[in-house]
């Protein structure tokens, strides 16, 4: 550091995101180049922002082009391919051979669906002349499945948009069947996003959604003209024509039809799409919908947002703030619950706010009340056998049908239960080919899924599973969680999480090496730059709202606090544990 000179105007003006503002162009093969010099400019055509990957294409022979479909796959590597030529291949016969390796991180596969693979690279790449023996040019004959690149080349190129789908029968909100589930994909964001987002939405939801969402697009419905972009006009009204598939759609389906195009380009453009008109294959319209039409054909989110913020405090009773910016004073809640007769551990509040349920302080029983009557408190509805306190019954939660769930983390007997509208016996879920024990869970509020904080070997990861129910009518439900994900991998520790938004979670938790931290994740596994949120010491719980414009809540070494905003963290209570929102 300098200790003497003249002081100097710096020029502190913003600059712009130099990211957002990076693209690549690929070059192609220069005459003359060696085999390794073709990988490596391949490899580096597949990071370019080429549409077609055209420049990529003039690497490979005339069939290997042919034969390759960029588009099945996309394989995202720590830290890029590297290219290994230590069995190069026989000269005499005009051929090379290279391997590619890294560290796979996550593969997105043809239906743009993004999923964690932890696991090692290695795919081979065969070179030929082109040309005759002992002339001509080297290309590539046998090209790696897809696009192989690194993960900052992914995050530069790629980004994360969510379809929405409607909720099936065993899934929505409190209101039927009209909520909304949030589907991720990733698209290539220079790449007429606008356009490439409409066409993923048409072709349906990811196969691991499939199962339990609906969409009222008629199967095969497409774009008219599908090589045709799609723009909005001066006033972000975007009109789509569909084919023949759709033409004799009416109008409370035309409606759901534009509602899910709304949500899902919400985010994609600045100021959002105004907009959405619907025109059959001939050019006639088949229906229009506006923004502010959209909520009342369908919700994105659980319900309205929410009046209150709950927590357990110093008396153990349950108590609710305020969720707007105004008085953050705590008032114990109406009924049973808020009187503190009953001492709670923690506790979980419907959708609606008209119920709770309460796990006791020695976490052996559950117990449900009204918020809105001072009813005597009822037997358990739920009760572990577990010897230690701290394996006894998880924080319950409430999906959007106003069905309760909880784990028992008895190790002699784990399971994950759920209560028919937080009554009745408890039927037990089954999670098949999920390795470890349930310790906390959240379901979101379309009821199809659910965030799984599971134990084993004494470390806690986060998985994402898909809630199904059967069982005919008047039967015992049957009640599963299928194709259990991992959602957090990057994280060797998971302490905490909650949904917080349609498609995403906040989650805390410790990276191999690192401190805690608080991010932000995606339902899909992936994490997006600059997520991260400030700093907070030993946090222990963390709750958000489904409604992204309400603040975070944690219980912290700092006690109750809450996160608005743009703003830092701020303590509400010094004395409190087990903070919740509605859900």
């Amino acid at each position: 550091m300098p200790d003497s000179g003249n002081l100097k105007a710096v020029d502190a003006s913003q600059r712009p995101d130099s990211q957002s503002q990076v693209r690549v162009y690929a070059m192609p093969p220069r005459e003359g180049a060696k085999p390794v010099e073709i990988v490596q400019g391949f490899l580096e055509a597949l990071t370019s922002d080429d549409p077609q990957f055209a420049m990529a294409r003039k690497y490979l022979t005339k069939q290997a082009s042919k034969d390759w479909h960029p588009e099945e796959s996309t394989t995202v590597l720590a830290d890029g391919p590297n290219t290994d030529a230590g069995n190069a291949g026989n000269e005499a016969d005009d051929s090379r051979r290279f391997t590619l390796t890294g560290q796979q991180v996550a593969r997105v596969d043809d239906q743009h669906a993004y999923r964690p693979e932890e696991t090692s690279y290695s795919q081979a790449v065969h070179l030929s002349r082109v040309g005759g023996p002992g002339g001509g040019e080297w290309r590539i004959d046998k090209p790696p499945s897809g696009v192989v690149l690194g993960e900052s080349d992914f995050q530069r190129i790629y980004r994360s948009v969510n379809k929405y789908y409607f909720a099936g029968p065993s899934g929505a909100g409190v209101s039927g069947q009209t909520g909304l589930v949030a589907d991720p994909v990733y698209i290539r964001q220079r790449i007429d996003p606008l356009t490439q987002t409409v066409k993923t939405l048409l072709e349906g939801p990811t196969n691991w959604l499939r199962q339990v969402v609906r969409s009222s697009f008629p199967t095969g419905t497409r774009l008219k003209d599908p090589n045709k972009p799609l723009t909005l006009d001066d006033q972000n009204r975007l009109t789509v024509r569909l084919n023949s598939r759709s033409d004799n759609t009416g109008q409370p389906k035309c409606k759901e039809m534009a509602a899910q195009l709304l949500f899902t380009l919400r985010d994609l453009t600045p100021s959002g799409v105004e907009q959405v008109t619907l025109e059959r294959s001939n050019g006639s319209m088949l229906c229009v919908l506006s923004q502010e039409r959209a909520e009342t054909v369908a919700s994105y989110r659980s319900a309205d947002r929410p009046d209150y913020q709950y927590f357990v405090d110093e008396k153990h009773r349950l108590v609710k703030m305020s969720a707007g910016a105004g008085s953050v004073t705590p008032e114990p809640v109406g009924g049973v619950l808020g009187t503190g007769d009953q001492p709670l551990r923690s506790a979980a509040v419907s959708r609606d706010e008209k119920h709770a349920a309460g796990v006791s302080l020695d976490g052996k029983s559950l117990y449900t009340g009204s918020l809105l009557t001072d009813d005597t408190l009822g037997k358990a509805r739920l009760r572990s056998k577990a010897k230690s306190e701290d394996q006894r019954l998880s924080t319950p939660s409430w999906d959007g049908r106003g069905n309760l769930w909880v784990a028992d983390r008895d190790p002699k007997r784990p399971r994950l239960l759920w209560l028919e509208q937080g009554e009745g016996d408890p039927v037990e879920v089954e999670i098949p080919a999920l390795d470890g024990r349930v310790e906390a869970v959240r379901v979101s509020a379309d009821g199809v899924r659910i965030a799984l904080l599971v134990k084993k070997d004494g470390k806690t990861s986060l998985w994402i599973g898909r809630a199904e129910r059967g069982g005919g009518k008047g039967e015992r439900p049957e009640i599963s969680v299928l194709d259990a994900t991992p959602a957090a991998p990057q994280m060797e520790e998971v302490t905490a999480m909650s949904w917080a938004g349609g498609g995403r979670l906040v989650v805390v938790g410790r990276e191999t090496g690192g401190v805690q931290q608080i991010r932000y994740v995606q339902s899909d596994g992936s994490v997006l730059p600059g997520t991260a949120l400030p700093g907070l010491t030993g946090v222990m719980e963390i709750a958000a709202s489904e409604d992204e414009r309400q603040p975070l809540v944690a219980h912290s070494d700092d006690g109750i606090v809450r996160l608005p905003t743009g703003s830092q963290w701020q303590t509400v209570v010094k004395e409190g544990m087990a903070p919740v929102y509605p859900g």
